[in-house]
């Protein structure tokens, strides 16, 4: 397995340095700032409510609109990327590799390069958002089962708490959970649910991208988190129309 894994490398390691590069520049497309300037008259997001370029800062002091076209193109790019990925990986001879293994493994690299892209974004001075929409989107492409259960447990404890951050910070921490859950028991394990199982490889690889995946995000919380531990964290609002 070893000797194979590092064959596919050196027979394909440009399409794997592309796929990483052309995700990164894709995450590096932060909508947050870009739409925020279109519709605000250049204003710069990161100068506005607490400053982060994301989904939320944009409701609070944008509006609905222009965050509702962050969130939605935020996870697209995402998606994009984890399915560029997928096909540069398809495009490097496999041998005795599984081919929808190895596609899966694009996925999850170029997923996380995007959403470094979108933490660190080359286009707008490394200063961007904190990655759980693009982070949503890989979840979304790489294993559907896991999508399935983390985000409506986000959306139910947004909805009782009213803190987005609260959301993001459990879902990050089910992310891996669920992920290894799957990976191991549902594709590892042929006696339960496959007869050809996924290797012990998949498993290792899978979770320690989800696991990376949640670190990511509780370093990018750490000030939320420092505000909900004094309980100065704020509520979602949107922010409301000026009057005439």
């Amino acid at each position: 397995m070893g000797s194979d894994i590092l064959s596919f490398i050196a027979s394909g390691w440009y399409y794997i340095l592309g796929a990483m590069v052309i995700a990164y520049l894709l995450g590096s497309l932060n909508f947050s700032i870009v739409i925020t300037k279109l519709v605000d008259n250049g204003a710069d997001i990161r100068k506005m409510g607490s400053g982060n370029a994301g989904f939320t800062n944009v409701l609070r002091s944008v509006g609905k609109g222009p965050a509702v076209a962050t969130i939605v193109l935020d996870f697209l790019k995402g998606i994009a990327a984890a399915l560029v990925g997928a096909f540069f990986f398809s495009m490097i001879p496999s041998g005795n590799l599984p081919v929808a293994e190895m596609m899966c493994y694009g996925k999850y690299i170029a997923g996380f390069c995007c959403i470094l892209g979108h933490i660190f974004p080359l286009f707008f001075g490394f200063r961007g958002g904190k990655g759980v929409v693009t982070a949503a989107a890989l979840a979304a492409v790489a294993d559907w089962r896991v999508f399935a259960i983390v985000i409506p447990v986000f959306i139910v404890v947004v909805l009782i708490t009213k803190i987005v951050s609260i959301g993001s910070l459990i879902a990050a921490v089910l992310y891996p959970v669920v992920t290894v859950s799957f990976s191991f028991f549902a594709d590892y394990l042929p006696s339960l649910t496959t007869k050809t199982p996924h290797s012990v490889f998949y498993v290792i690889v899978t979770t320690a991208f989800a696991l990376a995946v949640c670190i990511c995000i509780f370093v990018m919380h750490k000030e939320n988190i420092k505000r909900l531990r004094n309980g100065t964290e704020k509520k979602l609002t949107a922010k409301k129309k000026e009057q005439p």
